[in-house]
């Protein structure tokens, strides 16, 4: 893979590394400076000229210093004749901001998609986006994963003869009905209203889970009100075993910690997308790694590959 270049920003390098030594080749390196005024200044420190770039960077705490890293390096990239600019962005945070459910509110969804195209950016690879919507905020070419392989290849080293997966809300029940489909197991749905950010009511469940083992599976695990609700209405119906799964482990303020000492959850399972600081992790948490996921993806786009092939056949360890 002679032609291509792999830069990551300052939100998550040891991601940006595994992908690299999944590929084959190394990452290159990205000088990010501050000037006296507090802006920031970026320079890639390896050869762009008509080649395949590739800048990984998801949009994680601080969000607006490495979204604007981000920015930078696309205009860097695009300044240096890249050939071809695509930002890998494992965890689009603006996502969340998808629909005008107030007057007069931002669609911050939209407009970062602006930003990143008017910045250089030629294509984007991501992963899990909040909403489907979220695709079409972007005017050119988005490839986008899923983590569900990753984690119904966890998931079935348990006996899954009595599972039924869980759905926080309605409108993740797509996805969890199709993680239910990989590993055998049943459905279900939360009736949820979020009145706030951290607060939310969840009125009943859907399904059948009474004296079954229930996944929880939800895109992103934030603030964790959600997960904390609905495990107060599957206490109701009495389930056999819970245990929590998600794309995005951004455990905010303490998130992490309060759905741990929960003593019917037994394990709490996320992905490497965004960074989980040691110091915050728990006994419960197994941290899966999407990193050959994204590997193989770079490497369909770069040979000029289909990226959707990966969703049809068994992963390769």
């Amino acid at each position: 893979m002679r032609d291509i270049a792999v830069f990551s920003g300052s939100a998550h390098p040891e991601l940006a590394a595994e992908v690299c030594a999944h590929l084959g080749v190394p990452l290159s390196p990205t000088r990010v400076s501050r000037f006296a005024n507090d802006c920031l200044e970026v320079q890639l420190q390896a050869n762009c000229r008509e080649r395949d770039v590739f800048l990984i960077q998801p949009l994680v705490k601080p969000v607006q210093e490495n979204l604007v890293e981000l920015l930078l390096m696309c205009d860097a990239a695009r300044g240096a004749s890249a050939r071809r600019i695509t930002v890998v962005m494992p965890h689009y945070s603006y996502a969340r901001s998808d629909k005008k459910d107030e007057p007069r509110i931002s669609l911050g969804g939209r407009l970062v998609a602006d930003l990143l195209v008017s910045a250089g950016a030629s294509r984007v690879l991501a992963m899990t986006l909040h909403s489907p919507q979220v695709h079409g905020f972007f005017s050119v070419p988005v490839d986008h994963l899923h983590a569900l392989r990753e984690l119904a290849a966890h998931f079935q080293q348990y006996d899954l003869s009595r599972t039924t997966v869980v759905s926080p809300d309605l409108g993740n029940v797509k996805e969890a009905a199709a993680f239910a489909r990989l590993i055998g197991a049943q459905v279900a749905a939360g009736a949820k209203q979020r009145f706030a950010d951290d607060r939310v009511s969840i009125n009943s469940v859907i399904g059948e889970v009474t004296d079954r083992d229930v996944i929880v599976l939800d895109d992103e695990i934030a603030k964790g009100s959600t997960v904390l609700e609905l495990l107060e209405r599957l206490r109701e119906l009495k389930p056999r075993s819970i245990r929590v799964a998600c794309t995005h482990g951004l455990f905010a303020a303490g998130a992490l910690k309060r759905i741990g000492e929960q003593p019917d959850i037994l394990e709490i399972v996320c992905t490497n997308t965004v960074p989980v600081p040691e110091e915050e992790r728990t006994e419960k948490l197994r941290i899966l790694s999407i990193a050959p996921a994204l590997a193989e993806a770079v490497r369909r786009i770069h040979n000029g590959e289909s990226v959707s092939a990966l969703f049809d056949a068994p992963r390769s360890e």
